[in-house]
């Protein structure tokens, strides 16, 4: 089974996703606050379509 999106609404009462591996533990999350559902699932879209073969970079 592959990992998993979640759609939650947070304490300030915003709409964020975070990326769930099969084990449970959180690979990523949105990072920031949605207004809408509508908003957050496009977030997630875009993470899909433009990191697929995302670099890696050092930060040094």
């Amino acid at each position: 089974m592959a990992a998993t999106f979640e759609l939650f609404v947070d304490s300030a009462d915003q709409w964020r996703w975070r990326l769930v591996h099969t084990n449970g533990n959180i690979i990523a999350d949105s990072g920031e606050g949605y207004a809408s559902r509508q908003k957050c699932k496009q977030g997630i879209e875009s993470v899909k379509q433009n990191a697929p073969e995302a670099e890696l970079v050092d930060a040094e």
